[in-house]
C-alpha cells in the first residue's frame, strides 16, 4: 500500500511539523531515504556467482510415508464399487492434498502454533493467527518477543489476516473514518503487521528464500485515496476531496467488479513482507520501532504485484534471526499504486515457505516468478531507484548469465523492462523484469538466485 508523496514536491499541501504531515515516521530527514551508502552500492558482490542450484534435500522418510499413503489410497479406492463409492474413497484423499494438513479447525491456541503431524516439502507446518498478541498497527517492532521461531524449509500459514488499521477497515467504512484513523496514529503505517518470526540460524549476511505457496483472498477490497490534506498518494494536490469504493470480488471468474461495465482480473498478492531493516535506513520511531511504510533493503512494502503465489522473494538479513513481518494484503493492483492503495483486502490464507542460505551478502532483495527474475531499486529519489535497478540487473547477469557487465547494459536495453513499482510510499520503487526465455534451456538451468 502507498502512502505518501516526496517531501520536496512542488504544490504539495503544506502540513504541520513535517514536511510528510508528521504521518509516515519521516522526522526531519530529508535525504533518499537510504542512508547506508555500503547498501546503495550494488545487490551482488563482485566474486563469482555460486552457479549451484540449490534443492532440498530427498528424505527417504518423507517419500516412505509418500508410498505408505498412496498404497492406502489405492485399496480405498479398489473397495469403492460404485461411483458414488469411488468418490467417497478418493475424497478425503483429494481434501488432504488441497489443505496440505492445514489443521486449521478448533483447538489452535491464541498466538501461533505448529502442526507436529506434517514434515514433508513444506516442512513443519506453523499457523499463526491474527489477534492483539501477533499484530502490531504500522511497524517493524524488533523490541517484541517473536511470536514464533522456525527452521529452514518450514512453512507458514497465516489464516484469516486482518484489513488496515487492525480490522478496522471493512466494507461500509467511509473515508471519513479511514482518514481519522490514520491521523491519529501517527508515525505509523496502516497496515496490521503480523510478527516478528523468528528463523534460527539467521544471521546478518544470509538471505532468506521465501516461497509464496497459496494466497486467498476475501472477497472484497477497498481502493482508497485520503483527502488533500492528508498528502498522501501522487496527486493530493488534484484530489482535496477523499474517496474510498469497495469492490466485490467474483472468484468462479477471478475478477473484482469496479463497475457494472468494467471488471478487472484479480491477482492476489502480500503487498507487505520483510525482514528487520538495517540499522540507519531509515529514522525509527523509537529504537527498534521503524515504520511499516518505506521498502528498503529488508523489502518490506515493496508493493511488487508480481510476488503472486509461485512467486520467491530473496530477501537479505540484517538482524539475528531475520525476524519477518507481513500485512497489507491486495487483491490486485497496478504498477505505480498512484492514488495510495492497491484493492486492499485481507487473506483468507496466506501460505509461504523460508528457506535461508547462509552469506550471500545481497545488499537488496531479489525476486523470481516462473517468467523472470527482478531486481530491485529503492530510494526516495525515483533517478535515484531506477538507477538502482538498473546496476542491480547489470550485476546479476554478468554475475549469472556468462556476460560481461558492457554486455549486460546493452542486453537491459533491449530486453529487460524496468517498471515503476510505486511512487507513493515516500521511498519509491523501480523493478527490472529480467525475462528467462532469452536464455537458452542449457544457460537458464545454471542461472540461480543464490
Amino acid at each position: 500500500m502507498a502512502h505518501d508523496l516526496d517531501p520536496g514536491q512542488e504544490n504539495q499541501p503544506k502540513l504541520p511539523q513535517h514536511a510528510c504531515g508528521n504521518l509516515f515516521g519521516c522526522g526531519e530527514e530529508q535525504g533518499t531515504g537510504v542512508l547506508r551508502e555500503d547498501i546503495k552500492d550494488a545487490a551482488f558482490s563482485s566474486r563469482a556467482a555460486d552457479r549451484l542450484l540449490h534443492m532440498d534435500e530427498m528424505n527417504q522418510e518423507q517419500i516412505d510415508r509418500f508410498l505408505t499413503a498412496r498404497g492406502h489410497f489405492r485399496r480405498r479406492l479398489l473397495r469403492a464399487s460404485t461411483f458414488m463409492g469411488a468418490l467417497a474413497g478418493i475424497g478425503p484423499w483429494f481434501n488432504k492434498l488441497a489443505h496440505a494438513s492445514d489443521s486449521l479447525d478448533g483447538g489452535t491456541p491464541t498466538g501461533a502454533t505448529a502442526q507436529n503431524q506434517k514434515k514433508d516439502e513444506e516442512g513443519r507446518v506453523h499457523i499463526v493467527e491474527s489477534n492483539d498478541k501477533t499484530v502490531r498497527l504500522g511497524v517493524y517492532d524488533t523490541t517484541l518477543d517473536p511470536i514464533l521461531k522456525i527452521d529452514s524449509g518450514d512453512t507458514i500459514s497465516y489464516p484469516n489476516t486482518w484489513s488496515h488499521f487492525l480490522n478496522q477497515m471493512q466494507p461500509g467504512v467511509p473515508i471519513e473514518t479511514l482518514a481519522k484513523l490514520r491521523v491519529s496514529n501517527p508515525g505509523h503505517g496502516p497496515h496490521s503487521i503480523i510478527g516478528p518470526v523468528y528463523v534460527n540460524g539467521a544471521e546478518a549476511g544470509d538471505v532468506l528464500e521465501v516461497r509464496y505457496k497459496r494466497i486467498r483472498p476475501f472477497d472484497w477490497g477497498a481502493v482508497f485515496n485520503n483527502p488533500g490534506a492528508l498528502g498522501t498518494g501522487l496527486l493530493a494536490q488534484d484530489f482535496p476531496e477523499g474517496q474510498v469504493k469497495y469492490l466485490k470480488i467474483d472468484f468462479p471468474n477471478m475478477t473484482a467488479e469496479f463497475n457494472r461495465n468494467i471488471h478487472i482480473p484479480i491477482k492476489p498478492f502480500q503487498g507487505t513482507l520483510g525482514v528487520a531493516p538495517p540499522d540507519g535506513f531509515y529514522p525509527p520511531l523509537s529504537p527498534g520501532v521503524t515504520s511499516s511504510v518505506p521498502p528498503g533493503p529488508h523489502a518490506g512494502n515493496t508493493d511488487l504485484s508480481e510476488m503472486a503465489e509461485g512467486s520467491t522473494m530473496f530477501i537479505p538479513v540484517w538482524k539475528p534471526g531475520a525476524l519477518i513481518f507481513t500485512g497489507d494484503s491486495h487483491a490486485l493492483q497496478g504498477d505505480g499504486e498512484i492514488n495510495l492503495s492497491a484493492l486492499e483486502t485481507r487473506m483468507q490464507e496466506l501460505r509461504i515457505q523460508v528457506v535461508l542460505h547462509k552469506q550471500k551478502n545481497f545488499a537488496w532483495p531479489v525476486a523470481e516468478t516462473p517468467t523472470h527474475w527482478i531486481t530491485l531499486g529503492l530510494d526516495k529519489d525515483l533517478n535515484v531507484a531506477m538507477t538502482l535497478a538498473a546496476r542491480n540487473a547489470i550485476n546479476f547477469l554478468s554475475a549469472r548469465a556468462d556476460l560481461t557487465k558492457l554486455d549486460a547494459y546493452a542486453l537491459c536495453s533491449i530486453a529487460v523492462s524496468f517498471r515503476v513499482t510505486q511512487v507513493v510510499d515516500i521511498v519509491r520503487g523501480v523493478h527490472a523484469m529480467i525475462p528467462k526465455n532469452l536464455f537458452a534451456a542449457d544457460l537458464r538451468k545454471q542461472i540461480a538466485v543464490v
